[in-house]
């Protein structure tokens, strides 16, 4: 599934730059150049996740924020030009999640997504076991069955394989799967390569043809979503 990702903030060449390199990362983006028009984007569209600028024409982004909480439960990570410890503050009271002082990097900026998305997320466990193709994955108690026998995994491993299995039949990067597993920039997708590797020597009847951890070529990794 694609995230629906909203960027909300009226430096135009900023938000093109944005869009852009949001979109190569998978990401839908939708985009506002004020908070008025940042509204009506919300109510009209499905948003996984808001970027939101604090200095804004029409409704500022603390109010903005505000607004927004009140009506809905979606990760947001403020931007603001002003090295301002008070607005900081003030917009993580008001309900943003994080925030990002510009100028930024862009890898910094998808890095937060990606770990803000994931803690919102711990609370909104799909579930507690999944059952599929004759595994038996437990999410709370980090178990993993293969038909009676118990498969011993690495927490990494564990880590790795629950991004996987949650989200069957979408494809991952490597690097996103390094950012999303280590909490680091995505450089080191060897490590990605070799914990895969691991994984399919503890869950395939054959590593070398397998079912279940599937390889998109040039792109990454994914969990087979279909029965086999």
């Amino acid at each position: 599934m694609k995230l629906n990702i909203l960027v909300v903030d009226d430096e135009r060449l900023l938000v093109k730059g944005l869009k852009s390199s949001l979109e190569r990362e998978n990401f839908n983006v939708y985009v506002a150049y004020d908070g008025k028009k940042a509204l009506e984007v919300i109510n009209k569209e499905k948003i996984d996740f808001i970027i939101l600028d604090l200095m804004l024409p029409e409704i500022d982004g603390i109010t903005l924020c505000k607004k927004i909480r009140q009506k809905l439960d979606i990760p947001i990570i403020m931007l603001t030009a002003k090295d301002d410890y008070v607005d900081k503050i003030l917009g993580l009271e008001m309900g943003a999640d994080d925030y990002i002082t510009k100028p930024f990097h862009t890898r910094e900026l998808i890095a937060r997504i990606r770990a803000v998305y994931r803690r919102f997320n711990k609370t909104k466990e799909p579930d507690e076991i999944i059952e599929i193709n004759g595994l038996k994955f437990n999410t709370l108690e980090r178990t993993l069955y293969k038909g009676n026998k118990e498969i011993i995994l690495t927490a990494k491993e564990f880590d790795l394989l629950k991004i996987l299995i949650t989200n069957r039949g979408r494809v991952f990067k490597r690097e996103e799967l390094y950012e999303l597993v280590w909490d680091e920039l995505g450089y080191d997708t060897r490590t990605v390569d070799v914990h895969i590797r691991k994984l399919r020597e503890k869950i395939e009847d054959d590593p070398s043809n397998p079912k279940y951890i599937k390889t998109k070529w040039g792109v990454g990794y994914f969990f087979r979503k279909e029965r086999v």
